[in-house]
């Protein structure tokens, strides 16, 4: 008879579907004296602390039918004054009212978890075995439940038993609940399944699944070469809430959770072989970026990720390689897939160098200190952020970006090849800036210290015209929108609201401020003098003509204000194309994985 004590287990009940409560049974059957438990206050690949516990209501313990005593030590953390080796049982309830990828949800038309929002963390056990049984007591009959997790015994709807190795891998397990679209393909050899809630009538599950495939081919092709057998995964799950708007995603180990609007779907009807709308690209874009962090964070991570601290925040200056790397890439292997044109891709990749170059914060704050700032600046935007910061998505695309280009021109070696060793250096474990460094210097023969330390430690700008030039690229600047040549971010909402000013523009020098309520503008002097209501930002186009002074009259704290502007040297945007076909390809076509 097997001695082996029982894993921890999770029961997932559904208590109160119309308040939106979870309930939560715990059952830890080798507690230590006074054991500890706590709930996670952020979610890896989520860089905020979100304060889970929050939403945590009712905790009880008990031990046989004896009540056991708690003491709230912090905002997450319990001591359960119990005696040691006896099991002991939690209960307790969750509310679950948040959309996100990132948190937990709950309604009569789908529920979504992740463990960090309902599994209590057992402190000094955290590497057993832990299992979760979804309870379908009380759910519609056409409700199922799918997770990442490994299936111990579930029923042909998906609820039942599921094993995790250990707590880490039981909260990179998301769950979805509800009555969901499914579909499943074969990439590399490697079982995929996608889920999608809240699809409409028009959506076209087939092609969705086979866009997939090609993405998911083409980036374990991009890791492994022509050997896929050495991918990390053995299986995999998409699981995507389709909503009237929305848009995010949160990478795990072997599965995603993504949002997108209901719209972005593709759609039946659609031509065979037509490429996909704007809006489905922005969705392919979502899963080629998530699924490559199957390898880029979920496995290759910064060495200061090696272990998750749950209790507070997890600071590394890395972001940009991890979420800018992956972002650079995401797009880049929609085109090699032949899922997107070149065209269509350097219509993409301009939109991102007009948004890095419209962030005065980018000459602020460097994309390491984007990074190790990210828990208190990235997570929570304010009117400023564009002045103070800079993404560490976008700009760290464009390091990527830059780095690729200058590996390129000798002909010997890419990024590609850079991530490829990087993988087997590292054994798809914890990552230094040095190690990125030295494998650099391996492949190219040079030294990219210099270039990091402008790029990355520091804020100067990026050679992106002459790279770009140099493979056959046409780098054209021609005058953006009105609004961005004054320097405003507006809302359309009731009229027009200014949300930021940026900084050194020439709506800061007119004043300007976050909050005015632009009502129209006065063009001339005196008799000639012209006054236009505005409620859209096409309007100024259309009254302003070639004028390069107006007065803009804006109401502020109900008071009217008469402010003056004079527009400056035009603020230009970027048009990429193709100039010299042959040379653009080898770096934007399909290529050779196996060359390092």
């Amino acid at each position: 008879m097997s001695t082996a004590t029982p894993p921890i287990h999770y029961a997932i009940s559904v208590q109160d579907i119309h308040a939106h409560l979870f309930q939560v049974t715990l059952t830890l059957p080798r507690p230590a004296a006074d054991q500890l438990f706590s709930l996670p206050v952020w979610i890896p690949g989520s860089y905020l602390v979100r304060e889970f516990s929050k939403h945590l209501q009712h905790l009880q313990a008990q031990q046989g039918k004896r009540s056991v005593a708690l003491t709230q030590l912090d905002k997450c953390t319990w001591q359960v004054h119990c005696q040691a080796d006896k099991p002991v049982v939690l209960s307790y309830e969750v509310y679950a009212l948040d959309a996100s990828v990132r948190t937990a949800w709950l309604d009569s038309q789908r529920g979504f978890f992740n463990g960090t929002s309902l599994c209590l963390r057992v402190h000094g056990q955290e590497q057993s075995p832990h299992q979760l049984t979804l309870n379908d007591a009380g759910l519609p009959e056409d409700w199922q439940a799918a997770t990442a997790l490994t299936a111990q015994k579930v029923t042909a709807r998906g609820f039942g038993r599921y094993l995790a190795a250990n707590y880490d891998e039981l909260v990179d397990s998301p769950v979805e609940l509800g009555p969901f679209w499914q579909g499943e393909f074969v990439a590399a050899g490697i079982p995929h399944r996608f889920i999608v809630a809240g699809a409409p009538p028009s959506f076209d599950g087939a092609r969705l699944l086979a866009d997939t495939q090609r993405i998911c081919e083409a980036e374990i092709a991009f890791w492994h070469g022509s050997q896929p057998v050495q991918a990390p995964h053995r299986h995999y799950l998409f699981m995507l809430s389709a909503m009237h708007d929305g848009y995010g995603g949160l990478e795990h180990s072997h599965s995603t959770a993504l949002i997108c609007r209901r719209a972005d779907l593709p759609q039946t009807g659609q031509a065979a072989g037509s490429p996909p709308s704007d809006g489905t690209t922005t969705l392919l874009g979502l899963i080629s970026h998530e699924y490559f962090h199957t390898w880029n964070v979920k496995r290759l991570r910064p060495a200061e990720f090696t272990r998750y601290n749950y209790a507070q925040e997890n600071y590394t200056e890395l972001l940009w390689f991890f979420e800018g790397f992956t972002s650079y890439f995401d797009d880049l292997l929609l085109r090699r897939a032949g899922l997107i044109d070149s065209a269509h891709y350097l219509k993409l990749l301009s939109k991102t160098i007009h948004q890095v170059q419209q962030t005065p914060g980018r000459l602020v704050q460097s994309l390491a200190q984007a990074s190790r700032d990210a828990w208190v600046k990235y997570y929570r935007p304010d009117e400023n952020t564009a002045n103070a910061t800079v993404s560490y998505y976008s700009k760290g695309s464009l390091v990527a970006l830059c780095l690729d280009l200058s590996l390129r021109q000798g002909g010997q070696t890419s990024l590609d090849a850079v991530m490829r060793t990087l993988w087997q250096r590292c054994q798809g474990g914890p990552m230094t800036e040095q190690d990125l460094l030295e494998v650099l210097a391996e492949l190219s023969g040079v030294s990219f210290a210099a270039q990091l330390q402008d790029w990355v430690h520091g804020t100067a700008e990026l050679p992106l015209k002459k790279l770009l030039q140099q493979h056959g690229i046409s780098y054209e600047e021609k005058s953006a929108s009105r609004t961005e040549q004054l320097g405003l971010k507006l809302n359309e909402h009731n009229g027009l609201q200014v949300k930021s000013v940026l900084r050194g523009s020439a709506a800061e020098q007119a004043g300007f401020a976050a909050g005015d309520e632009w009502l129209g503008i006065e063009l001339g002097k005196s008799k000639a003098r012209q006054a236009w209501r505005i409620h859209k930002q096409d309007d100024l186009a259309l009254y302003l003509g070639q004028a390069k002074t107006f007065a803009a009259l804006v109401a502020r704290d109900q008071r009217l204000m008469r402010l003056p502007v004079s527009l400056p040297k035009p603020v230009m945007q970027v048009k990429l194309s193709i100039q010299n076909v042959a040379l653009a390809e080898t770096w934007l076509a399909p290529e050779n994985n196996q060359k390092q």
